[in-house]
């Protein structure tokens, strides 16, 4: 019998300093990371932020029809905050609610570029010194069964960067992006950066997956397969991919899947690479396993060595594996 599978919060704060603390020394606090595991988590931590939030608020998001979310922006508006959100301008019947109430309540909201196939990115830089990057949209009707992932971070290289993609987003303007310390951004980078993790693995892959299309990917799972990595895959039920989770098992790999008469749907897009050893990696972030979502669309996601949120994401992965049905 399936059971709800384990949610969690988890603070990953690190406070390691990263220089002797000798006189005339400077320290420099190491990043932090908030992971939020959703259905679960839910998402006052992220109303908080908004809430919080002193001087600016930069939000992109793919689907936007949270009330709370939009009434919170609307209010960091009217208390000075320079509030800037950017929709995706294919999801208008979606967005259209949120969009009308936040520009009447005098924020800068605006539909995302036609540069790209799907602005389907989900992210927040708050005061120039917070970011999240999310797997989730803000729409509640899905908050209570989604398997997503937000993860709260203040890297400084990593804020920059999304800060100057929001800046040229937002202005609908080309850029090059800058990948910080940890980002993986579409269309740029994330194929390659994505294949470098798959190919680099030498002991484990697991992976959470609502969509898997692309050539590039699967073939790399494969042959991860063929040289010996255990490779794991929860996966949403789509007959559209069927062909893919053929070849995947073919190969070796264990896939499981979820469908409609579960109540677990797997929105999250992820990969634990090499759990349990020092090289051990997760990603996080937008980006589906497609040729769109890597090549056209504007997405977002990042890749770490926390040891904490790799747990985390570990421990969930593990127990979705364990409670799917096996492909």
């Amino acid at each position: 019998m399936r059971h709800t599978a384990r949610h969690t919060l988890l603070c990953a704060g690190v406070a390691a300093l990263l220089a002797p603390a000798s006189a005339g020394a400077v320290t420099v606090a190491a990043s932090t990371y908030t992971l939020l595991t959703q259905p679960g988590s839910g998402h006052s931590a992220l109303y908080r932020l908004i809430n919080n939030a002193t001087t600016s608020i930069n939000l992109t998001m793919y689907e936007l029809n949270d009330a709370t979310a939009t009434a919170d922006l609307a209010a960091a508006q009217a208390r000075g905050v320079t509030v800037r959100v950017i929709l995706d301008g294919k999801q208008t019947s979606v967005n259209s609610t949120a969009y009308t109430y936040l520009k009447n309540h005098g924020v800068g909201v605006v539909h995302s570029s036609s540069a790209y196939y799907y602005t389907h990115e989900k992210s927040m830089v708050v005061d120039g010194a917070t970011a999240v990057v999310m797997s989730e949209n803000w729409t509640p009707a899905y908050y209570s069964a989604d398997r997503n992932f937000d993860l709260i971070e203040n890297d400084a290289a990593d804020v920059a960067a999304m800060q100057a993609v929001f800046n040229a987003d937002y202005a609908k303007s080309s850029i090059t992006p800058s990948d910080g310390d940890d980002l993986v951004w579409s269309p740029t980078d994330a194929q390659s950066r994505l294949l470098a993790l798959i190919n680099g693995a030498t002991t484990s892959l697991s992976l959470y997956a609502l969509e898997m299309d692309s050539t590039p990917i699967v073939n790399a799972l494969v042959s991860a397969a063929g040289r010996g990595v255990t490779v794991k895959i929860v996966a949403e039920y789509n007959s559209a991919y069927a062909a893919a989770y053929h070849r995947l098992k073919a190969a070796g790999a264990g896939i499981v899947t979820y469908g409609t008469s579960d109540a677990l749907y797997i929105h999250a897009k992820a990969i634990v690479a090499d759990y349990g050893t020092s090289a051990a990696k997760v990603y996080v972030g937008s980006q589906n396993f497609t040729g769109t979502s890597l090549n056209a669309n504007r997405e977002l996601g990042l890749i770490i060595s926390n040891g904490a949120v790799l747990a985390s994401v570990n421990s969930t992965l593990a127990t979705d594996f364990a409670d799917g049905t096996a492909w």
